[in-house]
C-alpha cells in the first residue's frame, strides 16, 4: 500500500468503507475526491443508503512518519468548512498519543485508524485479499439429541 499511488489509496480507503457497509453502492454512496485543492478531504462516504448524513475522509499514506495532533487539527477544520460532524482518519503509518487525545476531547467525531487496523479491517471485509480455501469445524449439537419427557 505504501508504494502504491495516492490517488489509488484514496480509492482503497473509500472501498474498505463501502465493503463495510456505508452508503448503497459503492458508485452512488462512495466518493474519492482528494487532489489539489481538495481542502483536506479525500474522500466522502454516505453513512447510510439513504444518504441523511455523510462521512468525510482524510488518508495518508505515510511510512515513517506518524501523525500528529496538528495534522488531525487540521482535518477538523476541513470538516468544520464543509459544516461536517463526522470524519475517519485513516493512514498506513500510526498516530502519536497527543493526536489520539486530542480526538477524545473533541466535539467532533473523529475515528483513526492506523496502519495496523487498516490491514485488519481489509482483511475482514475481504479488500485486497481473497480467500483461498475454507475449512468447516463441526461438533455434535448434543441439545439436538435432547429429549423431554412430558
Amino acid at each position: 500500500i505504501r508504494r502504491s499511488s495516492p490517488a489509488f489509496f484514496e480509492q482503497l480507503v473509500v472501498e474498505l468503507l463501502a465493503s463495510m457497509g456505508y452508503g448503497g453502492s459503492r458508485a452512488e454512496a462512495a466518493r474519492a475526491v482528494g487532489q489539489t485543492g481538495d481542502e483536506g478531504i479525500d474522500g466522502i462516504i454516505d453513512e447510510d443508503r439513504l444518504g441523511l448524513d455523510s462521512i468525510y475522509i482524510q488518508a495518508k499514506r505515510w511510512s515513517d512518519n506518524p501523525v500528529r495532533r496538528t495534522d488531525i487539527q487540521q482535518f477538523v477544520g476541513a470538516l468544520q468548512g464543509k459544516r461536517a460532524r463526522k470524519g475517519v482518519f485513516i493512514t498506513t503509518s500510526r498516530f502519536t498519543d497527543d493526536a489520539k487525545q486530542y480526538v477524545m476531547n473533541i466535539d467532533v467525531k473523529v475515528v483513526l485508524i492506523d496502519g495496523n487496523r487498516l490491514a485488519q479491517l481489509m482483511i475482514d471485509h475481504d479488500v485486497g485479499v481473497s480467500t483461498v480455501a475454507r475449512y468447516d469445524l463441526k461438533k455434535i449439537d448434543s441439545d439436538y439429541f435432547y429429549e423431554t419427557s412430558d
